[in-house]
């Protein structure tokens, strides 16, 4: 049947092929995640009997690809250690939840890291499980999500996500900038404006004089 659906579903290259199935199984997501092995597609989702096989589109690719040479062009410029992990699988049975990220990243000289600082979700299609409700029991501090030409960073708060206007895991890291570069034509053209961007020095605030006490 899970067959079928796939090979039913219409194939266009600006659009995820996402298939959704409820009432599926821890097991029957540990089943999938061996049958496709190493391979980096399909990419499974799972949030308490939801279970969402998601094969990403060519923007879909190019977006989360985009995202991440920008944020290895700031971590270089900035001198900041990262390891990127890709689609890293994610999960935690006792919750029932499960993810596989467009793109994450541990930022210092972790080891053996548990879980990223930062996952990257495009969403391009709509349709499948809250991925930050699964985030939430995973640990992950940091989610950016792009979704029409926008991005919004959200930080964990005990265990709940909560939307902020900048990165608390790349401190200076203008996002907004990031959303609008993903839109050029070449990653090679993106990084060039981006390098320029943050060679740029930073504008302070001018001092106010301080006004003299006049003495009566």
């Amino acid at each position: 049947m899970l067959a079928r659906r796939l090979a039913d579903h219409q194939e266009d290259p600006d659009e995820d092929g996402i298939v959704v199935l409820h009432g599926a199984t821890w097991a029957d997501f540990e089943r999938l995640l061996k049958l496709r092995g190493e391979k980096s597609a399909p990419r499974f989702a799972f949030l308490e009997g939801e279970l969402e096989i998601m094969s990403p589109s060519r923007s879909h690719e190019g977006i989360k690809g985009t995202m991440g040479c920008l944020v290895e062009t700031f971590c270089l410029a900035r001198g900041i250690e990262w390891k990127r992990y890709g689609s890293w699988t994610l999960k935690k049975s006792k919750k029932e939840r499960g993810v596989e990220p467009d793109e994450c990243y541990v930022f210092g000289e972790a080891k053996n890291p548990r879980r990223p600082h930062l996952a990257i979700e495009v969403i391009w299609t709509s349709g499948g499980p809250d991925k930050l409700d699964i985030y939430r029991y995973l640990g992950v501090r940091e989610v950016w999500i792009w979704r029409e030409g926008s991005i919004t960073a959200h930080a964990l708060r005990d265990l709940n996500y909560e939307a902020i206007k900048a990165s608390e895991v790349l401190p200076g890291i203008d996002i907004e900038k990031i959303a609008e570069l993903v839109e050029r034509p070449t990653d090679s053209q993106a990084i060039r404006e981006f390098q320029a961007f943050l060679a740029k020095p930073v504008k302070k605030p001018p001092r106010r004089r301080a006004r003299k006490a006049r003495h009566r």
